[in-house]
């Protein structure tokens, strides 16, 4: 049984995308922007210095700017020649942080280096991305059943050592990208549509039998019941921190109170405002304008992503730019979900705009791959 073919074709333009690399590298010094807005009283209110955060993520923006434009001087073919490497090294970095990584809030997702610490699990979604679009563009016939069990495989190596750690939102990250990959390269919607339902199941089955910790369970349910008033800590707690960020957006109204600005987040009321919740900063202080600009911004990033896989003659190309634009898309839509209270809290950072120096890393990464693939499209 076969699904699909592929067609290849080299036609070299003389330019990579620039609208998309100059919007990544405007998304990137806002964000360190913002780090430096979110947390520069707080940092006041501590005794510490005030421009602590602004200037570390500042360092990994600039690092994520140089990365994103060296890949994109590639050749992205060349990219097949590391997917498999690269693929083996994420499993063993993902096994290895389960015996040997820090531990932070009950989950352990991190080597620390001293002068940062590398979470792989971040850097496991552009593994799988290639090692996935690899195995499709190598089948140009299409795939077959057998194939298809070999992908589904491969990818669920990574995802159960993510779940243990346990990281549920990159978990749930990696199974949408591999499936609309998957669907890209010539798989029926119907069929990943029955698998989709199986995995729903297992889930069930997860949660029945104990796999997944009382937390993971709370963040999934607890933003369907918002008016919870029982005693659960778990639930309690993420209904605070959504709480606090939807009453920070409000409270930004039409134009915001101005960086550094806002009561919920210079007095630390929002939580993890930094990192998981820097889109309430956003709200709070600079209000339905910028958190709209800040949308079409990132709107405008996700669809010249798409732009460029659609128009790729290059099979490799096309799934490779459709799995960094899933990655991107969902990214933002879950994190800005969570924090207006309509997805879970799951901890899956806003791209290039999210305190950190491993995600600023993988986003620039995936970008940096869709700008190589774009200098081969009409």
């Amino acid at each position: 049984m076969k699904w699909g073919s592929a067609r290849t074709l080299d036609r070299p333009s003389e330019a990579i995308d620039r609208p998309l690399f100059v919007a990544m590298v405007a998304l990137a010094l806002f964000g360190a922007l913002m780090s430096y807005s979110a947390t520069r009283q707080l940092l006041i209110n501590a005794g510490d210095n005030p421009q602590y955060y602004f200037k570390r993520q500042l360092t990994w923006a600039v690092v994520g700017i140089v990365v994103m434009f060296l890949v994109s001087r590639l050749d992205f073919r060349k990219f097949e020649m590391v997917s498999t490497p690269l693929y083996i090294a994420v499993v063993l970095a993902l096994a290895g942080v389960l015996g040997f990584g820090s531990a932070s809030l009950g989950a352990q997702r991190w080597y620390n280096l001293g002068f940062m610490q590398v979470q792989p699990s971040e850097f496991s979604v552009i593994a799988v991305i290639l090692a996935v679009s690899t195995y499709c563009a190598r089948r140009p016939e299409g795939l077959t059943m057998y194939d298809v069990r070999r992908i589904l495989t491969m990818a669920a190596v990574p995802i159960f050592l993510i779940l243990a750690q346990p990281d549920l939102g990159t978990s749930i990250l990696m199974i949408l990208t591999v499936a609309v990959v998957l669907i890209v390269a010539g798989v029926p919607p119907r069929f990943m549509a029955v698998l989709g339902a199986a995995g729903v199941a297992s889930l069930g089955v997860f949660v029945g039998v104990g796999f997944l910790h009382p937390y993971q369970v709370a963040r999934l349910t607890s933003f369907v019941n918002q008016n919870y008033s029982g005693h659960d800590q778990d639930v309690l707690r993420l209904l605070y921190q959504v709480a606090h960020s939807k009453d920070a957006i409000g409270a930004g109204g039409f134009s915001g109170a101005g960086l550094f600005g806002g009561l919920q987040t210079t007095l630390g009321y929002v939580p993890e405002s930094k990192t998981d919740f820097i889109f309430a900063v956003v709200g709070e202080q600079m209000g339905l304008l910028g958190t709209t600009a800040l949308i079409a911004l990132l709107s405008f990033i996700a669809y010249r992503m798409f732009r460029v896989s659609r128009e790729s003659h290059d099979a490799l190309g096309r799934y490779i730019a459709m799995g960094a634009f899933v990655f991107f898309a969902f990214s933002c839509f879950q994190n800005i979900g969570m924090t207006l209270g309509i997805m879970p809290v799951t901890g899956i950072p806003l791209p290039l705009i999210s305190y950190g120096g491993s995600s600023a890393v993988v986003f620039a990464l995936a970008g940096g791959a869709v700008l190589s693939i774009s200098k081969r499209v009409k």
